[in-house]
């Protein structure tokens, strides 16, 4: 039963045989200290006596007492429930950080009185790792330090000409801190340190340069120190403030150094198995001591325990914080917050990870209070176990320890969603040739799926793979043939399967992802088999891949909004070293989230989750928002701009204009833009030209959009930019040249889309003058027909399918009624020019009597069936939509009988 805070002065000092140790020295420590006062202000205070002392010894007493009297009030404080976690967490990073800082001003002022100061202001960085970099020590941890310098050199001298190099000089610095840290002394020490991290651990140098840092993080950095330098923190400042400029150019090359060794900038699947064996190891290590203590609990290497919550959060920093500059943080509880805003955990998971790591945390400190030991192991007797119950504010032990068992319980079950995906003792398949038949049952044709294989393993891409690399792919293959002959078109899956290992066969981060994940390498052949437009595009995007890991975001409905948020934050972080916009990398971020996006949509699909109707309208959305980003983009990076936003807008025309657009479709556009500054037409051409450059450019991932701008004023001979005056009097025909009938026709497809409101607006109210116009029917039906005539001349069918979108009685019929009978009567009737669709026009039209409402209803249904059979015919790979199925050619009648009533034409 979980106790009052009152409770929790019986436990305060009792529960501490360390503090009562040092009460009974120093009773005056046993006073309440002003409330208002946090701890870390009350460390700085008890530290003073420290700073600035030369006699050494004197300088290891003040640092060692001030530290016990810091870890008392540390104890009392969370005991007694005044201070929470992170406050005890920060203090004891605080009092390690101040301590070193103190410890090291006074090393290198010794050392530097006798040979000078380093050469170019360099000055020693500590580097704290683990806990203490994440700011998250706990009450009787190590820390673990690692020292470097900025570049070789010389000390400038000394009182007697006496110089020592750099390596020399910060070596010794080194040596003596961690003596007045860590040697133990009749009050004690102050931490003990742990330099084991540092480049080749024990064998290596104390002290190392950033240039050997580098050189050792390419030729021998391992998987586990990217682990350990997620949470590296350079944890003092200089010893001299003449250093400072030169000490924050030594942390931005640090900085620029640590980032690509730890986060790759593609996602990095890799990194599962290489923390798994981490792990393996630990607990190994771990169930070898279990014999000497049975039936204990270990809170931090343990089933469930602390280390597990900390794997769990640094796998997604591994795999994903190159490409998810939010993961790149220390803190174990930050990282899984940033995991829930980009969906990778939901708020239960985080809310019980969170409370678990919380718990856990807080029964290691009490166990270390005890008696300020190294322990994260629950003791085995009852009374003992009492104890550490009653301070985590528990009368009866039992449901303490059933509280425990829960946390540990849940944080194990979710730790083996992360990393026990992957079956290790999954049987592999031998492909030698030939095959015996149990491998390709279901497949059409045997021998060519053995032919594909052949041709792939005796190709030149395949034989030069590095020796890992085709292990892995070895490994894979027989996985990928199996899941194959599970699909519902094993031999179209089996050609793509190939295809994307042929693609991906030298990233090796792909192929972990499709080794470690059987659900996803699942995933991958349903859509292989399901689709060659998607087979394809999956082929050219493989970072897609990544997508097919979570059925929860994968098939969630899309939230644009805050796709847009990120992605403009993630392009905020693409600066080059030297804090520039780095426009490949921003052009990159956009294509692979913009095909990430569409990708969902397309998985979606092909689940049969969306009609083509709702696929149409989150692809024009989606569109929307990327030319969105785009705009401001391309602004932010116009020279002598003289506005904070452009007053300029994008109308969209066609399919997009429509909200009828597909998944390979052009966007029609044309650029307005109303602005009296002189240097305008100047700018708003330059910014065209930027964002068309932004859809259009091939970049290493692809490209965004093909784009047509023929739809503006004067076509191709045109301006590509036009002032909102100028558009308007082009379409009233204004000065005798001006717009066609036809580009009236495609104004009924029009649509203001992303820019300045007040434009659009303007756009809008023009569009439903320019449509209301009066016009006569005849001419109306004479102008559409002869376009109708043209497009057929120009989409010749020579076979004898049915083209459902081009022939007669195809989807071209219904869309050039449709806008005839726009411009025919919205002069009567203005409802028809809301841009709301070719199937709620027709409607309209039938409720108002100008065509009969049957056939509108026949028509509307035909019109949808062609569009999902043209939806259908694409994403099955064919150019042409044409079908011979009797279904479609019988769609055309109504069709065809709405073109003889309302055109007058057979």
């Amino acid at each position: 039963m979980s106790l009052p805070p009152d409770f929790c002065h019986a436990v305060w000092p009792t529960h501490s045989l360390y503090a009562q140790r040092w009460l009974n020295r120093f009773p005056a420590w046993n006073a309440d200290t002003d409330p208002a006062l946090d701890l870390i202000t009350l460390i700085n205070r008890w530290l003073e006596p420290a700073r600035g002392l030369t006699d050494e010894a004197g300088l290891m007493k003040a640092l060692r007492l001030a530290r016990q009297r810091s870890m008392v009030e540390i104890m009392r404080r969370d005991l007694l429930k005044q201070a929470e976690l992170f406050e005890v967490t920060e203090a004891l990073s605080f009092l390690a950080d101040a301590s070193v800082q103190i410890a090291l001003n006074h090393c290198h002022q010794a050392q530097a009185e006798r040979y000078g100061e380093p050469e170019q202001q360099d000055s020693l960085m500590v580097v704290g790792m683990g806990k203490l970099g994440g700011l998250e020590l706990n009450a009787s941890s190590d820390i673990d330090l690692i020292f470097l310098y900025n570049q070789d050199g010389e000390t400038l001298g000394g009182p007697n000409g006496r110089k020592q190099s750099h390596a020399e000089f910060f070596t010794q610095v080194g040596r003596k801190l961690i003596k007045l840290i860590s040697e133990v002394t009749e009050d004690g020490f102050v931490f003990r340190v742990d330099m084991r991290l540092r480049p080749n651990g024990d064998s290596g140098p104390l002290v190392v340069s950033l240039d050997m840092l580098e050189e050792y993080f390419m030729v021998q950095g391992r998987e586990w120190e990217r682990y350990a330098w997620i949470k590296a923190r350079v944890i003092n400042w200089t010893v001299n403030p003449k250093q400072d400029e030169a000490f924050q150019q030594s942390l931005n090359n640090l900085n620029s150094i640590i980032r690509p060794f730890v986060y790759r900038k593609y996602l990095d699947f890799g990194a599962i198995r290489a923390l798994r064996a981490l792990h393996a190891q630990i607990r190994s290590e771990v169930n070898k001591r279990e014999h000497q203590h049975p039936g204990t609990v270990h809170v931090k290497l343990g089933r469930g325990g602390i280390r597990e919550i900390e794997f769990t959060a640094q796998a997604f920093q591994l795999i994903r914080g190159g490409r998810e500059p939010k993961l790149q943080r220390r803190r174990t509880v930050d990282v899984l917050a940033i995991c829930v805003e980009l969906g990778l955990l939901n708020t239960h998971e985080f809310e019980r990870m969170v409370a678990a790591y919380h718990f856990l945390r807080d029964v290691e400190h009490r166990l270390q209070y005890v008696d300020d030991a190294q322990t994260h192991r629950l003791p085995a007797g009852e009374a003992d176990v009492q104890r550490i119950a009653l301070s985590m504010g528990y009368q009866d032990a039992g449901q303490f320890q059933q509280t425990l068992t829960e946390h540990m319980a849940f944080v194990a079950d979710h730790f083996d969603l992360v990393f026990g995906d992957k079956a290790e003792d999954e049987e592999t398949a031998d492909l030698s040739l030939p095959w015996p038949d149990k491998l390709t049952q279901g497949f059409k044709n045997p021998q060519a799926a053995q032919d594909r294989y052949q041709q792939f393993i005796e190709s030149g891409r395949y034989q030069t793979l590095p020796t890992a690399h085709r292990e892995r792919v070895d490994r894979l293959m027989p996985a990928l043939l199996a899941a194959a002959g599970s699909s519902n078109e094993p031999d179209t899956c089996w050609k793509f399967c190939c295809d994307l290992i042929e693609t991906v066969s030298r990233r090796g981060a792909y192929l972990s992802l499709l080794d470690e994940y059987p659900v996803a390498r699942m995933r991958v052949s349903r859509i292989l088999a399901a689709s060659p437009w998607a087979a394809h595009f999956l082929i050219r995007h493989p970072i897609l891949l990544d997508e097919l890991l979570d059925s929860r975001t994968l098939l969630a409905p899309p939230n644009f909004n805050q796709w847009k948020a990120q992605l403009r934050e993630a392009l905020s972080h693409a600066v080059t070293p030297d804090g520039q916009p780095d426009l490949e990398r921003q052009m990159d971020l956009v294509r692979e989230q913009h095909h990430a996006q569409l990708f969902r949509v397309l998985a979606q699909d092909l689940e049969n989750l969306l009609t083509v109707e709702v696929v149409s309208d989150l692809l024009s959305e989606l569109a929307d928002c990327t030319l969105e980003v785009v705009l401001e983009s391309a602004w932010s990076q116009v020279p002598k701009r003289h506005l904070e936003r452009p007053k300029f807008a994008i109308i969209a025309y066609g399919k997009h204009g429509g909200k009828e657009l597909g998944y390979a479709s052009d966007l029609d556009m044309i650029f307005l833009f109303e602005d009296d500054d002189d240097r305008a037409p100047e700018l708003y051409a330059s910014l065209a030209k930027r964002v068309n450059r932004w859809l259009t450019t091939h970049t290493a991932a692809g490209t965004l959009f093909e784009t047509d701008f023929r739809l503006r004023p004067n076509g191709e001979a045109g301006l590509l930019v036009s002032t909102v005056d100028s558009f308007e009097a082009y379409q009233r025909r204004e000065g005798g040249v001006g717009a066609w009938f036809w580009e009236h026709q495609a104004l009924t497809r029009a649509r203001f889309c992303v820019g300045d409101a007040h434009i659009g607006q303007r756009f809008e109210a023009l569009r439903d003058e320019i449509l209301c116009l009066p016009r006569d029917w005849t001419e109306v039906k004479r102008e559409v027909i002869s376009m109708r005539h043209k497009m057929l001349e120009g989409h010749p069918n020579p076979t004898e399918l049915f083209d459902v979108k081009h022939d007669r009685g195809g989807m071209v019929d219904v869309e050039f009624m449709v806008q005839a009978l726009v411009l025919g009567h919205s002069h009567q009737h203005p409802a028809l020019t809301k841009n709301k669709g070719n199937i709620a026009l027709l409607k309209k039209s039938g409720e108002l009597g100008l065509i009969p409402a049957d056939l509108a209803l026949s028509v509307a249904d035909a019109y949808r069936l062609l569009r999902a059979k043209q939806h259908a015919l694409r994403l099955a790979g064919y150019e042409k939509s044409r079908s011979s199925d009797p279904a479609m050619m019988a769609l055309r009648k109504p069709i065809q009988a709405l073109w003889t009533t309302l055109m007058g034409e057979e």
